[in-house]
């Protein structure tokens, strides 16, 4: 069964979240990578102004796609969480509380999770035209000099993604180990 559950997050939905559970996100997300990553940190570390309040928000981890005429958007496939870790648990921290991407997270990243009661989720690889249908609207918000690495504010309406880490330190890639090495013993 999905969970239909609405972004910005609260501390609410956070609690109901649990490593395994299959949602469907609607509302407001910001897509981000690498390079709008660093200068964001950067951004709070000098107590600049945001493009956006972090508070209660969602990342997702995209990678570039151009937009083809009548399209919201391009193909909308996650791109490697990895490549956020040195940055994310200082975004955390600023309260963000979910992202969305795909791959392993460092024991820094998923210990900040815990403390700032936040989430990451898993969005499909290789369905990335799929994802795109939910994808709503989207417009660059900052960054633009940065090309497909811009900060963008995009809608989504019934975005599908799997919760791997949980504030409870929850962890759907070790559960999901730890089956196959019991099945295989």
């Amino acid at each position: 069964m999905q969970k239909k559950i609405t972004s910005p997050f609260n501390d609410k939905t956070i609690e109901g979240l649990k490593a395994g559970d299959q949602v469907l996100i609607s509302g407001v997300m910001y897509v981000g990578r690498d390079a709008a990553h660093k200068r964001l940190v950067e951004a709070l570390n000098k107590g600049d102004k945001m493009p956006f309040d972090v508070k209660g928000q969602v990342i997702y981890y995209m990678g570039p796609s151009p937009t083809k005429p009548g399209n919201v958007i391009g193909s909308a496939g996650p791109t490697t969480s990895g490549r956020m870790d040195a940055y994310t648990p200082r975004m955390l921290e600023a309260g963000l509380k979910g992202m969305v991407g795909k791959g392993l997270r460092t024991k820094d990243v998923k210990d900040a999770i815990k403390k700032y009661k936040a989430v990451y989720l898993a969005s499909v690889g290789g369905a990335a035209a799929l994802i795109a249908k939910r994808i709503v609207k989207s417009e660059i918000i900052a960054y633009e000099e940065l090309g497909p690495e811009a900060l963008l504010r995009i809608e989504v309406k019934d975005f599908p993604a799997i919760v791997i880490n949980d504030m409870y330190g929850g962890d759907l890639y070790e559960e999901g180990k730890a089956k196959y090495r019991k099945q295989m013993s």
